[in-house]
C-alpha cells in the first residue's frame, strides 16, 4: 500500500477490512465504475478506484453514512451524478482533518511501543470512536444537547430512540449511570420536574440498584414532594444498607 507522508495510506487498511463486509452494498448496487485514477485526493493520493472503493466504504459503516455525507450529490440519485472530486461539503474536509489527525494517533502510539511485547500494536480507526455515529458523543452529551433546546421529555424521547438502535452495540453506555449523570445535569439546572422524570426512567430500567432510588429520593426532596423521598430513600436502604446517604436523608425527611 502506498504511503503519503503521514502514513494514513497505510492505516486505511483497517477501514478497507470493514469495508469489505459492505460488498455488494450501495455503491456496487448501482453498478457505480471507480474511476482508475481518482480526482483530488489529498490524504488518499496515488490510491487508484479499487484500493479506494473499500476505504470508502469503511468510512460509511464507521460513520454510519452514506456518500451524500460527505461528497455533492443528492441522496438516492446515481452516483454517476455525484460530483466526487468537488469540496463544497464540508464534512469531506473534516474528513481530510481526521484521517490526517488518525495518522499522528497512530504515530504517536508507535512511539510508545516497547521491544518485547506480545500483544498485537495498539490502533486507532475510525469506528474506534465512532462506532456508527457521525459525531463521537458520550450518551450524556447527547441527551443534554436535546435537554437544551426541547427539555427533559424530548431528551427521554430520543434516549429510547437511540436504546433501540444501538443498544448492544457499544455505541453508547447504556448502564445505570449514564441516566443518573444525565438526571444531575437537570437537576443542577434547577429543573426538579425534568430530573424527577430522569430519575424514573433509569429506576424504571434498574429497579434493584440502591443508587438509583437514592438519586429519585434527591430529586423528590428538592421539588418538595417529601413522602415519594422517604420512600425512594427507603427503597434504596432496602437494596443497599450501606447507603449513609440515604439513612442520613431519612433522618432529615422524618424530623420534619
Amino acid at each position: 500500500m502506498r504511503g503519503t507522508g503521514t502514513g494514513n495510506a497505510g492505516r486505511v487498511l483497517g477501514l478497507a477490512g470493514l469495508g469489505v463486509l459492505c460488498a455488494g452494498g450501495t455503491l456496487f448496487a448501482q453498478g457505480f465504475e471507480w474511476p482508475d485514477e481518482p480526482e483530488n485526493l489529498q490524504v488518499l493520493e496515488g490510491f487508484a478506484g479499487d484500493e479506494l472503493a473499500p476505504v470508502m466504504r469503511g468510512f460509511s459503516m464507521a460513520l454510519g453514512v452514506r456518500c451524500s455525507f460527505c461528497h455533492v450529490g443528492e441522496e438516492g440519485a446515481p452516483l454517476s451524478t455525484y460530483d466526487f472530486a468537488s469540496d463544497d461539503n464540508e464534512h469531506k474536509l473534516v474528513a481530510r482533518t481526521m484521517l490526517r489527525m488518525l495518522g499522528v494517533i497512530n504515530d504517536t502510539l508507535r512511539t510508545l511501543e516497547r521491544d518485547g511485547h506480545d500483544h498485537a500494536p495498539v490502533n486507532m480507526w475510525c469506528h474506534t470512536c465512532h462506532r456508527g455515529r457521525p459525531r463521537p458523543l458520550t450518551l450524556v452529551e447527547e441527551l443534554g444537547g436535546i435537554y437544551e433546546h426541547d427539555g427533559a421529555a424530548a431528551a427521554l424521547d430520543h434516549y429510547e430512540q437511540l436504546r433501540e438502535r444501538f443498544y448492544g452495540r457499544g455505541s453508547f453506555d447504556f448502564g445505570e449511570s449514564s441516566l443518573n449523570e444525565f438526571g444531575y445535569e437537570v437537576l443542577r439546572a434547577g429543573d426538579t420536574d425534568g430530573a424527577v422524570l430522569v430519575f424514573r426512567r433509569n429506576v424504571e430500567l434498574f429497579p434493584d440498584s440502591g443508587n438509583v432510588h437514592d438519586s429519585l429520593g434527591e430529586a423528590y426532596m428538592l421539588r418538595g414532594d417529601r413522602e415519594l423521598a422517604i420512600e425512594s430513600y427507603e427503597r434504596s436502604l432496602e437494596l443497599d444498607p450501606r447507603n449513609r446517604n440515604a439513612e442520613q436523608k431519612l433522618g432529615e425527611l422524618r424530623g420534619g
